[in-house]
């Protein structure tokens, strides 16, 4: 199926524009034109999950191929389905495209972190990690290019009231005999021991959830997804094509309610929390928790992600950036030798004191 595609040209040269970070405005890299975006008082708005899933029973869900012609070259070229920007790959001018699945991004938080930042957050992370390899910080010195990525995410409110059933251990002590070894000698000693009293415990907890966000893309993994958090998500602007110009971005492939599914683990982290303390105790155990999801609404919005990967040892390691604030997380390589050294460090301290343990009057010669 053929779709417009559309950019921003410069005012002065007609070169084509792109969205920067730093002046959060549109900018000509030839002649440093800028072109503000002019704010919107549009509401940010959150939808009815129950209603939104009626809808989306009835909608066709079959993949559309995106056939777009360049507007400044005017060559024709195919995108992915899921793809809303991207660009042209014989002239390199941004393209945008509409949208195609039937829940459209309609907020996004515009990118915070340049390239060039992200590059030395990137450096800095690296420098950082336990257990890497020596070399590794001095083969990364070079200047990457990263990837800019607006990728799709899910936002769900939701009020949780949830029945659970547990036991609250206390701990309470207890005298008894016990053999013990006193310099080379066995002796009956009187020793105090902890045990544990469990009582049956239910109740009920009410948790209210407010913009738990949930990666709906597959171009990055959900692992790298869930350890960019978090998003601020009380500053996302209304949705403008303007903030795509230059990078990439793409609609869901993780549906509505597969996202919700996400969503649910991570309230049940909270709810579990909260259960725990209510029980109290010194220890709990919850051994069963039914909870009802009430007045759910969602937002589909658009993050900014720095992406990029390197190669060592013939391995490919992927890394992640968040373009809001900078956090840095990924896959990364680690020194056997340091861990090994590591581990014998330790095992001959824990040797030596048990040594001592053992033969305290060795200290005596020294």
């Amino acid at each position: 199926m053929k779709f417009k595609s559309i950019n921003f040209s410069c005012k002065n040269c007609g070169a084509y524009l792109k969205f920067s970070p730093i002046s959060n405005s549109l900018f000509c890299e030839f002649c440093d034109t800028k072109e503000s975006i002019e704010n919107s008082l549009e509401e940010i708005e959150e939808y009815s999950f129950k209603d939104a899933l009626e809808v989306l029973s009835r909608v066709d869900r079959r993949e559309i191929e995106k056939e777009t012609r360049c507007s400044k070259c005017s060559a024709s070229f195919t995108i992915s389905s899921y793809s809303i920007s991207s660009t042209c790959p014989y002239c390199g001018t941004p393209i945008i495209t509409d949208f195609t699945k039937k829940i459209e991004a309609k907020s996004l938080l515009p990118f915070q972190i340049s390239e060039k930042k992200a590059q030395k957050l990137f450096k800095k992370w690296i420098g950082s990690l336990w257990f890497a390899p020596s070399k590794l910080k001095k083969f990364i010195s070079g200047e990457y290019n990263l990837k800019g990525y607006y990728l799709p995410h899910w936002t769900y409110d939701s009020e949780t009231s949830s029945q659970y059933i547990g036991e609250r251990g206390d701990i309470y002590y207890v005298n008894v005999e016990r053999r013990v070894v006193v310099d080379g000698r066995e002796e009956r000693q009187i020793v105090r021991e902890s045990r544990v009293r469990w009582t049956h415990v239910s109740g009920e907890v009410r948790v209210s959830f407010d913009d738990i966000t949930v990666g709906a893309s597959k171009t990055i993994s959900h692992t790298i997804l869930d350890n960019l958090e978090p998003w601020y998500t009380d500053v996302l602007v209304p949705f403008n094509q303007k903030y795509l110009a230059g990078f990439d971005s793409e609609e869901y492939l993780i549906g509505l309610d597969d996202g919700f599914d996400f969503a649910k683990v991570k309230m049940k982290r909270v709810i579990m929390g909260k259960i725990k303390n209510k029980i109290g105790g010194d220890q709990q155990k919850i051994n069963n928790i039914a909870t009802q999801y009430q007045h759910t609404t969602y937002k589909n919005v658009l993050f900014p992600i720095w992406t990029a990967k390197f190669k060592w040892n013939n391995r490919t390691y992927n890394y992640a950036i968040n373009g809001q604030t900078g956090k840095v997380t990924g896959e990364r390589p680690y020194s056997l030798l340091k861990i090994m050294l590591l581990v014998i460090t330790v095992a001959i301290i824990i040797g030596g004191v048990i040594y001592l343990d053992f033969n305290p009057n060795i200290l005596n010669y020294f």
